[in-house]
């Protein structure tokens, strides 16, 4: 009798009672896996989660002897100062075109370069040209800025010796603004052409074979394949890089800006970045500097949101 009371009193192995909660399991299961990712987690929160705390600055008068919770608290003084200064739209709508022009002209290249060196039967000039291609990537901004310069130089520059040999009158084009959109927007898609289309490639890999050997049959040419089965085949790959884009519209590369603009191209070179660095650094208006900022963030989230959700209205694929 009691042998039997304690083996009722036993718990089984493979019994509810001793079984581990689902959430527990799935740990135990793939912990060498987030061993891997927890460096990854571990940067991502102290690198960029972690210093979020001071975007509390953008709603305080922050002197840095006195520190960040002891500066006195303004609420959204620092955002209407910038909507009240008179070039606020200004550079506001210089940020959006410099950013729109770029995704117009420079987020189909890519794709148009992908899809041209997929049809190159040639292996050698196939490697030859995407490597001469994703080579600007690798260039600094410095680097890029000052191969513009000379070749945009009035005294000797490339470009401009050009123009001169066949009639047009050499002028100091890094000098005018109206050219300052056009140099932006042409060298920043000369250094990330071929960068940007290894992604596209890749994903012209996955296009099932038999479907164009299937629609060659059919009597369908070059064109209608690639209108009913390549780009239907990565439109998936090209919403998802269309929509990552759009979340950096409003982040415009401030570095090619700054080294780009003078006083005399302010009228399209000042973007939002440009005049947080000159008030937020160079001014110690701390508080100022990052409430702009904060306000670029914002405009940049809103347009993943509203973008994502549109993919998802007409579409099925999104980012979440």
């Amino acid at each position: 009798m009691r042998a039997t009371k304690n083996a009722a009193a036993e718990v089984l192995p493979n019994s509810p009672a001793s079984a581990k909660p689902e959430w527990l399991k799935k740990l135990s299961d793939g912990k060498y896996l987030l061993m891997l990712v927890l460096p990854s987690v571990i940067c991502l929160a102290l690198f960029y989660y972690f210093p979020m705390y001071g975007l509390v600055i953008a709603f305080k008068d922050y002197k840095p002897f006195i520190g960040l919770w002891e500066s006195e608290w303004v609420g959204f003084e620092n955002f209407i100062r910038f909507f009240n200064y008179k070039y606020a739209w200004r550079m506001i709508r210089n940020t959006f075109l410099l950013s729109f022009w770029s995704l117009l002209w420079g987020f189909p290249a890519p794709i148009i370069l992908a899809l041209v060196l997929n049809e190159v039967q040639n292996m050698k000039f196939k490697k030859f040209v995407q490597t001469i291609s994703y080579m600007p990537h690798f260039f600094s901004t410095v680097i890029v800025v000052g191969l513009v310069t000379m070749l945009l130089s009035p005294t000797g520059g490339l470009i401009t010796k050009a123009l001169e040999s066949i009639g047009i009158e050499a002028t100091n084009i890094l000098a005018d603004a109206r050219y300052f959109r056009t140099i932006y927007i042409a060298s920043g898609i000369w250094q990330e052409l071929g960068w940007g289309a290894i992604v596209y490639l890749a994903a012209l890999t996955n296009v099932d074979p038999q479907l164009y050997e299937a629609a060659t049959i059919d009597g369908a040419g070059k064109m209608r394949c690639l209108w009913s089965i390549t780009l239907p085949s990565i439109a998936p790959t090209i919403i998802t890089m269309l929509l990552l884009r759009m979340g950096s519209l409003f982040n415009v590369g401030f570095e090619k800006a700054f080294l780009l603009q003078s006083p005399s191209t302010y009228e399209t070179s000042e973007i939002i970045a440009t005049y947080v660095y000159t008030q937020g650094l160079q001014s110690n208006s701390f508080s100022y500097g990052t409430a702009v900022g904060l306000f670029n963030s914002i405009v940049s989230l809103a347009l993943v949101i509203i973008g994502n959700y549109v993919s998802k209205t007409v579409s099925e694929t999104s980012l979440w």
